[in-house]
């Protein structure tokens, strides 16, 4: 399975984003997405979703056949959650385990879903307006986990979680791999290093793959960080 990006566009009024840009993700991989504030990752990802039409350009799901991606294709996680807040996160995950029931993989216990982003059976009769930003960014990454969609959108998503969590995310996202295709963007360099297989950066409006020899050296992250000085504000 691939994801094929052809001269996609993206203007805002005078103010070109994303300029002209190709590239392919492949299935099996976790691409870690960089670049400054204002850069386009977010821009990026909202075309991809179909949240803001595009300028121009085309953008595929590739399996036996090529497709239009569809916002139905893709499961997002947002830098800032949003959940509803009314109702406690044991009722928000059966209200969504019902409605998909039909279409869930494997489908566990409220509890074992729970404990797979260890939030406790407490954790989980509270009503989630109570929730820490932490804990709803939790719940965000638990529902698209279970929703199971071929294209993995994750912007920011392991910031606010403390360092266990996180890396437990992380091996949740490894294993996930297999059968998708995620792209994880992050301000963070070193922890886009720890999990991503390739280091793409938006670079003077268009999408960069940074050759990835000699992972977690000097020379190579300064490669990286030098891209990015480069990088013209858009």
């Amino acid at each position: 399975m691939k994801l094929v990006v052809e001269n996609l566009t993206k203007d805002y009024g005078d103010n070109r984003v994303l300029d002209d840009v190709n590239f392919t993700f492949e299935e099996g991989k976790i691409y870690g997405l960089i670049g400054r504030n204002g850069a386009g990752k977010t821009t990026f990802f909202n075309c991809l979703n179909e949240d803001i039409e595009k300028t121009s350009g085309d953008i595929y799901l590739e399996k036996e056949i090529r497709f239009p991606l569809k916002s139905k294709d893709i499961g997002y996680v947002i830098a800032t959650p949003k959940v509803p807040e009314f109702l406690t996160g044991r009722e928000f995950l059966q209200f969504f385990l019902d409605i998909n029931e039909d279409k869930i993989k494997d489908l566990k216990s409220i509890d074992e879903y729970l404990k797979m982003v260890r939030l406790s059976k407490e954790d989980g009769d509270k009503l989630m307006k109570d929730y820490s930003h932490g804990m709803k960014n939790k719940m965000q990454l638990l529902i698209n986990f279970i929703d199971n969609k071929d294209v993995l959108l994750l912007d920011e998503p392991l910031t606010s979680l403390d360092v266990v969590v996180s890396e437990e995310m992380k091996t949740l996202l490894k294993k996930k791999k297999k059968e998708h295709i995620i792209i994880f963007s992050t301000h963070i360099l070193e922890l886009a290093l720890s999990l991503c297989d390739e280091i793409v950066i938006i670079n003077n409006k268009k999408l960069e793959l940074v050759e990835k020899k000699n992972l977690n050296t000097t020379k190579y992250k300064n490669k990286i960080i030098n891209a990015l000085k480069d990088e013209k504000d858009v």
